[in-house]
């Protein structure tokens, strides 16, 4: 789990979610543009019973509800969030791998 002042604002504003599982990864060392210290691109694989019975899109629109004022701030602190969301009996353990990002490092 990463620990971060951004990373650790998202996570509070998810515990609304009461998930049983949560980790927070801060991915922005694998986009372009990064200098050490960026809180821009975060990977996010969250399990809750809040998601039984939704779609794909719902659960994603619960996050972004949460988060939103994270991503939309004046200083843009998050520029993206991937989102895996599960209920307890689809979690088996572990998220796919991000892609790598095409401008990596540059």
């Amino acid at each position: 789990m990463s620990t971060t002042p951004t990373a650790d604002a998202l996570n509070a504003k998810l515990q609304d979610l009461q998930p049983q599982h949560i980790e927070l990864i801060n991915e922005s060392m694998n986009h372009s543009g990064y200098f050490e210290g960026k809180e821009s691109h975060f990977k996010l694989t969250i399990v809750s019973d809040d998601f039984e019975g939704k779609r794909l899109v719902a659960r994603h629109q619960l996050v972004y509800g949460l988060v939103n004022p994270l991503l939309t701030s004046q200083d843009g602190q998050v520029h993206a969030l991937a989102i895996h969301a599960y209920t307890p009996s689809e979690w088996e353990g572990q998220s796919p791998d991000s892609p790598s990002c095409a401008g990596q490092n540059k």
